[in-house]
């Protein structure tokens, strides 16, 4: 039922809000040229790497010794009102019409966070990463990594349909509120360095 719920709800999102994403597109382009899309390799479902699409948000751009410049300085105008309308996350429709993610599950994080997991955390990815999550709708990137795991894994330990059906309704009203967006200090969110914890 609920990869139904994806199929329909994927469907739906990339008929209805083509001309949002159309002009989205136009304005990414203009602005700050191509490519319009951002495409990184994630973990998808058991850690298995699958490329996920969203609009870009972020400059090229990198210092005299070739190396690239903080979000802060490469995060446009443009890119802050994607990320706080999460227009910039409408790409990613077409990874849960693939069955990549779900509209609801934890926000797929970087390949590299994969061997800094301990195994409580690492229990995120046994399923499908999702647009949207328990996380987001409780703070987003506001929280700490560790709060963050921790309503992941709740998400896990308590997903029901009903429950994907909350975090929906809430993840419209806090795009309303452009809650949590970046955490204190940061433009995005810092790098999860591990917890010095294997097991």
């Amino acid at each position: 039922m609920k990869r139904l719920i994806d199929i329909a709800g994927s469907l739906a999102g990339l008929v209805l809000l083509s001309p949002v994403m159309l002009v989205a597109g136009i304005a990414i382009r203009r602005r700050m040229g191509a490519p319009v899309l951002f495409v990184q390799e994630r973990p998808g479902l058991g850690g298995s790497p699958f490329r996920m699409y969203k609009f870009r948000s972020m400059l090229d751009a990198c210092d005299a010794d070739g190396q690239p410049l903080s979000d802060a300085e490469r995060l446009t105008d443009l890119g802050r009102l994607l990320r706080s309308t999460s227009i910039d996350e409408l790409p990613g429709l077409w990874n849960v019409l693939k069955g990549e993610m779900s509209l609801v599950g934890p926000r797929p994080l970087l390949m590299e966070y994969l061997p800094r997991y301990n195994a409580e955390q690492a229990r995120r990815n046994d399923v499908r990463p999702g647009l949207t999550g328990w996380a987001q709708v409780n703070g987003r990137n506001a929280l700490s990594w560790d709060d963050k795991f921790a309503l992941d894994i709740w998400y896990v330990d308590h997903r029901s349909l009903l429950l994907d059906m909350k975090i929906i309704w809430l993840t419209v009203l806090r795009i309303i509120q452009r809650d949590g967006i970046s955490a204190e200090g940061q433009a995005t969110m810092a790098k999860f360095q591990g917890t010095g914890k294997n097991s």
